[in-house]
C-alpha cells in the first residue's frame, strides 16, 4: 500500500460474483472472506485468491441483485458496478460499509448544482454553479462557490430522478432530487461525471426508496394532501374541501398512522412527509 494509500475499513464478510465479463452467472454461492476499502481502491481477500476494485472505476452501488435462491437467502447486501463485472459484498454493517465507499468516492469532489431549481413547483431562475461534495451519516453537503451550503437530509428525499441536460454547452447526467427546506418542498439538481452521479444518486435513492408512495388512499384523503401541498393551512383545510372538521381530523389521524404526515403540534397542525408530498405531486399531476 503506497503512501498516498490510506484503508479506511477491514470487516469479515461474504461474497459472490453474479456477472463476469457482461455474463450473468446464474450458479454462484456465497463465499467467506476479507474485505477491505482503501481510498484508492476494494480488496476481497479469500482462501481462494482475491480480487482487486479500484474505485475509480466503480460504475454504481446497488441494492439487491437475486440471481438464485442461495444469494437471495442473504438479506442485506450491497452490490457493486464496475467495468463488466458485478460482485455483492456483505458484511455485519452493511450501511456503513456502503458510505463510507461513497465517501471514499464522492468527498471533496466537484460537482455542478442548481438549487433550488424548482420550488412550490414552480421552476425557479436559479443559475447552475460549482459546489465540493462531503458525504455524511443521513446528510449530502454542498459547498457552493458563492459561500451557500447545501444539505439534503436523506431520509427527507422523497423522489430521486435521473436526465439528461445541456449544462454549459456540454449534455450532462443529471440527478433530480425532491426534499424540503423550511417547510417548502424544493428540487435540487446535481450534475457532474458519470460515477460521481450515479454513487450520488446510490446516496440519495436510500431516502426516495423508504418513502415511496405505493399506498393505496381514499380521494379524499389525496384531495387533503393535495391542498396541504399546494400551501393550504392544515387549520383551512376543512373549509377549503367543504368538509366536516371532524372527517378531516380523522383522515390526518390516518395519514399520521401511515407515516404520510407528521403531528407538528396537539392542535392538529400537520406538516407533509416526503412520502405524502409523492402522493400529492402524483395525484396532482393525475388530475
Amino acid at each position: 500500500m503506497s503512501k498516498s494509500e490510506q484503508k479506511l475499513a477491514d470487516v469479515t464478510g461474504q461474497f459472490t460474483q453474479v456477472m463476469r465479463d457482461g455474463r450473468k452467472l446464474s450458479d454462484t454461492d456465497w463465499s467467506n472472506g476479507r474485505i477491505i476499502l482503501s481510498n484508492k481502491r476494494i480488496v476481497i481477500a479469500s482462501n481462494d485468491g482475491k480480487h482487486t476494485i479500484p474505485l475509480s472505476e466503480i460504475q454504481s452501488i446497488r441494492g439487491r441483485y437475486d440471481v438464485n435462491q442461495t444469494v437471495a437467502k442473504v438479506s442485506d447486501y450491497i452490490s457493486i458496478n464496475y467495468g463488466a463485472d458485478v460482485f455483492l459484498v456483505s458484511m455485519g454493517d452493511v450501511e456503513e460499509f456502503e458510505l463510507q465507499i461513497q465517501k471514499a468516492i464522492l468527498d471533496g469532489e466537484i460537482v455542478l448544482i442548481k438549487h433550488p431549481a424548482v420550488k412550490g413547483g414552480v421552476v425557479q431562475d436559479s443559475s447552475w454553479e460549482k459546489a465540493r461534495v462531503k458525504i455524511n451519516d443521513g446528510v449530502a453537503n454542498f459547498a457552493v462557490e458563492s459561500g451557500s451550503l447545501v444539505q439534503i437530509e436523506v431520509d427527507d428525499v422523497g423522489t430521486v430522478e435521473s436526465d439528461e441536460r445541456t449544462i454549459r454547452s456540454k449534455e450532462r447526467p443529471v440527478i433530480e432530487a425532491e426534499h424540503t427546506e423550511e417547510g417548502s418542498s424544493v428540487q435540487t439538481y446535481l450534475s457532474g461525471g458519470a460515477q460521481n452521479c450515479a454513487i450520488l444518486k446510490s446516496v440519495l435513492d436510500r431516502g426516495a426508496e423508504k418513502n415511496a408512495s405505493q399506498i393505496e388512499l381514499s380521494g379524499k384523503e389525496e384531495e387533503v394532501l393535495m391542498a396541504i401541498y399546494s400551501g393550504v393551512s392544515p387549520f383551512e383545510v376543512p373549509e377549503f374541501l367543504d368538509m366536516d372538521v371532524d372527517e378531516v381530523e380523522e383522515i390526518y389521524e390516518r395519514l399520521i398512522e401511515l407515516d404520510v404526515l407528521e403531528e407538528v403540534r396537539v392542535r392538529r397542525e400537520v406538516a407533509l412527509k416526503p412520502r405524502g408530498r409523492n402522493i400529492a405531486s402524483e395525484a396532482m399531476n393525475s388530475k
